[in-house]
């Protein structure tokens, strides 16, 4: 039998459903081997994404494309935006929008919530080459960023939440935790 690794191209190319009947609980982590070094980055950014000149003002196109996304899906679906303060607790301050969700019988995102993090990011710093054109270098570092977590009820597995846009361990030290019943 000749079985290959399901990509998340595969699966968001042909719209493959998850369809699960029963569970306690489901971690879903996407790896993207293509984004692990800076090569493999410059590689994204110019070949897969098709800018001519992979430059590092595309992270903030693309992050500022995301975030308007967001706001736009709240918007268009009066979801509530809720902006988390430093060390809140975030099941605490949803818990009623999870309730009133919850109240409609109609599965849905209940609340997006917004929250500054720190997170290992792809970064540039710009510099000049002998012939003194300019060139960037890509790294890692840790920095503030934008996290969304979508607080949603479902009719059949009651309320839980996710942060789609950065993978998440969940343990004890993890900043949310799932909300299973």
């Amino acid at each position: 039998m000749n079985q290959r690794v399901v990509t998340v191209n595969d699966v968001l190319d042909r719209h493959v459903v998850l369809d699960i009947e029963c569970l306690d609980r489901i971690y879903l982590n996407a790896y993207v081997p293509i984004l692990q070094t800076s090569a493999q980055v410059v590689a994204f950014l110019s070949g897969h994404l098709g800018f001519p000149f992979p430059s590092p003002v595309l992270f903030r196109q693309l992050g500022d494309r995301f975030r308007r996304a967001v706001a736009s899906f709240a918007e268009a679906n009066d979801i509530p935006w809720i902006r988390f303060d430093k060390d809140q607790a975030k099941l605490e301050v949803m818990g009623p929008h999870l309730a009133r969700r919850a109240g409609t019988g109609r599965s849905g995102v209940a609340a997006i919530g917004v929250a500054q993090e720190f997170q290992r990011v792809w970064t540039a710093s710009e510099g000049k080459t002998s012939a003194g054109t300019p060139r960037w270098s890509l790294y890692k570092s840790d920095r503030r960023v934008t996290c969304y977590y979508f607080y949603l009820w479902d009719q059949d597995f009651g309320p839980y939440a996710d942060r789609p846009v950065m993978p998440r361990g969940v343990g004890e030290n993890s900043a949310e935790r799932p909300l299973w019943r």
